[in-house]
């Protein structure tokens, strides 16, 4: 079975085709700069060179009738025909309390995304394009929907509501909701299987740590707690996003710098946290060097990030009255050893314990960091949203 997962962005595609047989990628790629005359195509089959042109593609329709092309192309391709494709795993931001699982597409479950436009009004527009123009492209494909809320709709209400008046929340459905939830949900199905312990008997803290970053507690293999809120911008400091700060803050820098609603909220998501701090990049590899090098504006913003993280994974081990195993995933979680050595050192009264080989040996595998004393492991385990969305796709396929 041979499903296509995508992802897009409002001016892009970000497109991979798996054969679910044994889950490889057969195929990927990237549509960049949609809605005008020079968009970025880029094709990659698995084992060959990536490959890269540019066109003019107009609009999302335009970019996938693209993409099929690439993958049925002659010389270059990898199906024959549209119906290959069995199914079209969507990713989609936010699904509001509408959405607990992955669904197949209909009428009224897209009726039921553009309710909670003013929820996500950055990324579920872009995804209802993407849904509606794969619709018109391969419509004897079963669509499924994959949203990164769902998995937190466990939570209970004590852990996502705010103490704000209730009735914002019967009205308007002010609540967290919390992101990254297919990621936190890959991970820790992948901690379950490495130790080969069932998940309802484990409690794992997640951290995926990328340019954004959440925190995730999952206890018996459901999400209890997690660091974002209604929006992306709460939670942990990030690349671009300052995280949990005073509310009053915002009235206050709006008056005094004469911002508008719209300048405050870009300055909090794209001009805020590694960024805003250093005034230099929201890269964690800059950064690190930087400070690396003496620059005290770089070791002020490490130091804030660091510190915000461990306090949050603190509170998760309170939150679950214990913890089995912490993950690390995501661009930054990854790859940095140093964050990962900075956050476990800080946690030792938990037992929380990491050799320093370990975690300094880079792998592409799910791997044990933590030492054999430690009271609880330590895994740094590769995320993949894409392969994620394609199983739920398949388990849909399957039970239909």
């Amino acid at each position: 079975m041979k499903i296509l997962v995508i992802n897009c962005g409002s001016s892009s595609i970000k497109y991979e085709l798996f054969e679910m047989d044994d889950e490889s990628v057969i195929a990927k790629g990237l549509v960049e700069k949609i809605g005008t005359e020079s968009a970025i195509v880029t094709y990659e089959v698995t084992g060959t060179e990536e490959k890269m042109r540019t066109a003019e593609i107009l609009d999302h329709r335009e970019g996938l009738h693209l993409v099929l092309r690439l993958l049925m192309d002659k010389n270059d391709g990898v199906i024959t025909s549209e119906d290959e494709v069995a199914a079209v795993g969507h990713r989609v931001v936010h699904g509001g309390e509408h959405f607990s699982k992955s669904v197949i597409i209909t009428s009224e479950v897209r009726q039921a995304i553009r309710k909670t436009v003013d929820l996500a009004p950055l990324h579920n527009p872009p995804n209802l394009l993407g849904i509606g123009a794969a619709e018109q492209q391969l419509p004897n494909a079963i669509h499924v929907a994959v949203f990164d809320t769902a998995f937190h709709q466990t939570m209970p209400k004590h852990a996502f509501l705010y103490a704000l008046p209730y009735v914002l929340y019967t009205r308007h459905k002010v609540r967290r909701y919390g992101f990254h939830g297919t990621s936190h949900q890959y991970v820790s199905e992948q901690a379950s299987l490495f130790f080969e312990k069932s998940l309802s008997d484990l409690k794992i803290i997640s951290a995926h740590i990328g340019n954004g970053a959440s925190v995730t507690a999952i206890e018996n293999g459901i999400s209890v707690d997690t660091s974002m809120g209604m929006t992306p911008l709460e939670g942990l400091m990030m690349g671009t996003r300052c995280g949990d700060i005073d509310p009053a803050i915002v009235p206050y820098v709006i008056a005094k710098e004469d911002l508008t609603l719209i300048e405050i909220q870009s300055m909090m998501n794209k001009h805020s946290g590694l960024l805003g701090v250093t005034g230099m990049s929201s890269d964690m590899r800059e950064i690190t060097q930087a400070m690396e090098e003496g620059n005290i504006q770089a070791k002020l913003a490490i130091d804030m990030y660091l510190y915000k993280l461990r306090k949050t994974i603190g509170s998760y081990i309170a939150a679950m009255n214990g913890v089995d195993i912490l993950l690390f995933t995501a661009g930054v979680g990854e790859n940095s050893s140093f964050v990962r050595q900075e956050v476990c050192d800080q946690l030792s009264f938990f037992g929380i314990e990491i050799d320093r080989e370990k975690n300094n040996t880079r792998s592409k595998e799910t791997r044990e960091i933590s030492t054999s004393n430690s009271k609880v492991k330590v895994l740094v385990v590769p995320t993949n949203e894409e392969l994620m969305i394609a199983r739920e796709a398949k388990h849909l396929v399957d039970h239909t």
